[in-house]
C-alpha cells in the first residue's frame, strides 16, 4: 500500500469529472487500499479518487472512530433525495477550512462495492452528508463551491497564501 498525494484546492485537477469504472479489477482494488490508507493517515472520513488525481468514480469512507468500517462506493449515483439540512463541512483538499453547507437530509445511493457487487444504501445524518460531499468531488465540485463567491475568494486567497509560506 502507498500513501497518495491529496490535491489541494484550488488545484484545477479537482474540477475534472471522473469517468465510470469499467471493471473492478486488481488495479481498482489497489487504488481502494491506497485511498483508504491515505484517508486514515490524513485523519479524514471520506476520500474521492479525484482528490488523489485519479479521475475514476471511486470513493472510500469510514465514519467509525475505530477505523474498521470502510465503505467503498464505485460508480455511485444518488437516486433519491429528501429534506434539507445544514452541516459544517471540512475537506482534506481544503485543509483548515470549515463552513456550513446545505445538503439533502437523506439520500438513496446505488453503487458497486469493492468486489464489484451492486448495492443500494439509504443514508441520513453524517453518512448522507459524506456521500453527497464525496460524490460532488467525482463531479468536479469542492464543498466551498456551495458557498458565496465572496467566501470562495477569501478561501482561495487564504490557501494560496498558506501554500506560498
Amino acid at each position: 500500500m502507498a500513501l497518495l498525494e491529496i490535491l489541494q484546492y484550488p488545484d484545477e485537477r479537482l474540477a475534472i469529472i471522473a469517468k465510470p469504472v469499467e471493471q473492478v479489477d486488481e488495479r481498482i482494488q489497489q487504488l481502494i487500499k491506497d485511498m483508504a490508507e491515505t484517508m486514515y493517515a490524513a485523519h479524514g472520513i471520506g476520500l474521492a479518487a479525484t482528490q488523489v488525481n485519479v479521475h475514476e468514480q471511486v470513493v472510500v469512507m469510514d465514519l467509525s472512530e475505530s477505523h474498521n468500517e470502510l465503505r467503498v462506493f464505485i460508480n455511485a449515483k444518488i437516486t433519491e433525495r429528501d429534506g434539507e439540512t445544514v452541516y459544517e463541512e471540512g475537506c482534506l483538499s481544503v485543509p483548515g477550512i470549515y463552513d456550513k453547507v446545505h445538503r439533502s437530509e437523506t439520500v438513496t445511493v446505488e453503487a458497486l462495492n469493492e468486489k464489484g457487487e451492486p448495492f443500494t444504501l439509504h443514508a441520513d445524518g453524517l453518512l448522507a452528508i459524506c456521500v453527497q460531499h464525496e460524490l460532488d468531488h467525482l463531479n468536479g465540485k469542492v464543498f466551498v463551491q456551495h458557498l458565496s463567491r465572496l467566501k470562495q475568494d477569501r478561501i482561495k486567497n487564504k490557501l494560496k497564501k498558506a501554500q506560498r509560506a
